[in-house]
């Protein structure tokens, strides 16, 4: 099928550049100037709307991909918000607030936290991800289908 353009479908692995901004256009993250991401469509590992956008993409083509929170990073769960005593923390442990870090679950799988306040006794750490609760707006160009 010599010169037939070949789309992205479900399963493909591929690799892309990423912009996610916000809706006040600030860029959050950005794979320029470095690798390009590489995932498998339809396989879970990135934002679900991201995946869904890709489908159908030629390589080299580029377009912008508005997704809603549920298709992004969920919804902000105010139950992921916890007191950290200090007196369990490591010596000279002192982020500051709005720092984000990695500590342990009780199970000891690492989860990355933000330090959304402190006090004289404790830390007040959110697990939620930062994009949490928002929508987003992903700029994205398929470098290729691997």
């Amino acid at each position: 099928m010599k010169g037939e353009k070949m789309a992205v479908k479900e399963g493909d692995k591929v690799r892309v550049h990423y912009i996610i901004r916000l809706d006040d256009g600030t860029v959050y993250e950005s794979s320029e100037g470095s690798m390009p991401m590489e995932l498998t469509v339809g396989k879970g590992e990135y934002l679900p709307g991201l995946e869904k956008g890709i489908i159908g993409m030629n390589p080299g083509e580029s377009k912008t991909i508005r997704i809603p929170m549920d298709e992004a990073y969920g919804p902000y769960i105010k139950e992921r918000v916890f007191e950290f005593d200090r007196s369990r923390a490591p010596e000279g442990f002192d982020p500051a607030v709005g720092e984000r870090i990695q500590m342990y679950r009780a199970d000891g799988k690492p989860v990355a936290v933000t330090v959304i306040g402190k006090s004289g006794t404790t830390f007040t750490m959110d697990c939620n991800h930062p994009l949490a609760g928002k929508d987003i707006t992903v700029d994205v160009k398929l470098v290729e289908i691997l």
